[in-house]
């Protein structure tokens, strides 16, 4: 069984992006350090136009072949013309309620009951499912989230978009990693605990 795995950035406080969701405030945090690690040990998060510049797009996926994104976390490629940001990954799915018809033939658009959409997506063969953003969709699928990978940024935002609008619910976690890195990222990994 595959798992769905939130792999997100984030502030210091738990934001997202800024109130308008622009996350381009990460930018100045991508370091060398860091860009490494990701391509070491998440090639697969990293765009195909990303993974052009950076010489790896022939970089085996290690966690995941699958990205599941909303509609406000597709918009910003597709308004620069990259219909397929994540080429390099067999399925790319896009959640979106107003898309009558997928940009680009890789992209596959779920419209409806997007929980059971990703169960079906999870009973099937294959690596992880990454849930790229954004903070409605984390909310709609937070019972089917298995892990939580966090990018946390040496930044405080003070307001913005949060990781999720789910309601108050402890939901129990288990560390199972945590990677420090020079210009101040941490990166940590949590598994949810049923």
């Amino acid at each position: 069984m595959r798992k769905l795995t939130y792999f997100i950035a984030t502030s210091v406080d738990g934001f997202i992006g800024a109130p308008n969701g622009d996350g381009d405030f990460f930018y100045a945090h991508l370091d060398r350090e860091f860009i490494d690690f990701l391509k070491a040990e998440y090639p697969e998060t990293i765009s195909s136009p990303g993974r052009a510049q950076l010489g790896i797009e022939d970089a085996e996926p290690r966690h995941f072949d699958a990205v599941l994104m909303g509609r406000g976390t597709y918009e910003p490629g597709l308004k620069q013309g990259v219909t397929s940001p994540y080429g390099h990954l067999p399925e790319q799915y896009v959640v979106s309620r107003s898309l009558a018809a997928a940009p680009d033939p890789q992209v596959r658009l779920i419209s409806g009951d997007v929980a059971a959409e990703v169960r079906a997506l999870k009973a099937r063969d294959g690596l992880g499912i990454w849930l790229c953003g954004g903070a409605d969709l984390a909310t709609q699928l937070i019972d089917e989230i298995d892990e939580f990978v966090v990018k946390t940024y040496p930044v405080f935002a003070g307001t913005g978009m949060p990781m999720t609008r789910a309601g108050f619910g402890a939901r129990p976690l288990e560390l199972t990693g945590v990677k420090a890195l020079g210009g101040g990222q941490i990166v940590t990994t949590y598994a949810v605990t049923r």
